[in-house]
């Protein structure tokens, strides 16, 4: 019996309406996640927008909001409010979960802080570590890294965690502009800042912080106890993301060096000069190191940043680290 034509348009004709239905779908919306940056210059952090333009984040189903703060104390605030649920910050921001802050480091995003420098201005009256005492030195937030490194440095020379007088100004040019201005004797800084500082003639670096904490962990990755609790797989999408951003900038430094000038608005050659400084401290699985670990929480007491020791469980999640690939 020859098929019935009218029977085998219809089929036709319904394979065909359900194969258009298919090509217009929407494809299933990427997730949203808030990324908080604790400065805009920093190249470990500038990962963030090299993996969003790369489409490392977007393959694994998220898009990621990037804003950029002054400091580790607005990353936290932010993380209070509920403004943002991943926060890029410092090994002694940890501290703030023992105040209460409702967030946790969840991976290790750098080693020691290789890649912080001490700079001072052209004529000032800092010659030396030793001129230190009793100077002032801007950082960008209390109870930041930057202002943990200065109380670190006097400490380690007998001053006490106040021997050096730190000034919180926020954002790297306005403490340059007040070490021109003479209201600060020096600032400590990332290593492209103190590069370009001395590519202009405007001082010098003084010291590498290297060897003040070389059990550290510079750079953390937070993430705020709501994210933890209610969408863990979520978290772990985006650590696979940021892993598999840094395994692209070692991978590809030309289009990493381009990326990370045009965020961070430094000149190429000085994010060059930087370049193997900075990989050679980036983490590339997120594990913690437990001396890094004993060395924060015993610090936070020692420099003044809180009352008493924390326990260790009280400043991080250990359960999405070593990061595999």
């Amino acid at each position: 019996m020859a098929p019935d034509n009218r029977c085998t348009r219809r089929r036709t004709l319904a394979l065909g309406g359900l194969a258009s239905l298919c090509a217009i779908a929407p494809a299933r919306a990427a997730d949203t996640l808030r990324v908080g940056k604790t400065i805009i210059n920093s190249f470990p952090m500038a990962g963030a927008e090299l993996g969003k333009e790369q489409g490392i984040f977007a393959a694994e189903g998220i898009d990621i909001v990037i804003s950029t703060f002054r400091g580790d104390g607005q990353v936290q605030q932010a993380m209070t409010a509920g403004a943002v649920d991943i926060g890029f910050g410092s090994g002694p921001g940890m501290g703030y979960a023992a105040k209460g802050v409702p967030a946790r480091a969840v991976a290790a995003m750098a080693s020691e802080p290789r890649n912080m420098s001490l700079v001072v201005p052209k004529g000032g009256p800092v010659k030396t570590v030793d001129d230190l005492r009793g100077k002032r030195v801007g950082v960008s937030t209390a109870g930041s890294l930057t202002d943990w490194l200065v109380r670190a440095i006097s400490v380690k020379k007998g001053w006490g965690p106040e021997g050096i007088q730190t000034v919180p100004m926020g954002e790297v040019r306005t403490r340059n502009i007040a070490m021109k201005a003479g209201e600060l004797e020096g600032s400590v800084t990332a290593i492209e800042e103190g590069f370009d500082y001395e590519d202009q003639g405007a001082g010098k670096i003084l010291m590498n912080f290297g060897d003040i904490a070389p059990d550290f962990h510079t750079h953390v990755i937070f993430a705020t106890d709501s994210l933890i609790g209610k969408n863990p797989d979520l978290l772990r999408r985006f650590l696979r993301g940021w892993f598999r951003t840094v395994a692209f900038m070692r991978d590809n430094r030309g289009a990493t060096v381009k990326s990370i000038a045009r965020t961070c608005n430094y000149p190429e050659k000085i994010i060059d000069l930087a370049y193997e400084t900075e990989m050679s401290m980036i983490s590339f699985d997120g594990a913690f190191s437990p001396k890094a670990l004993e060395l924060l929480r015993h610090s936070f007491r020692e420099l003044g940043v809180l009352d008493s020791v924390p326990e260790t469980k009280d400043i991080y999640n250990p359960g999405f680290t070593p990061v595999k690939l």
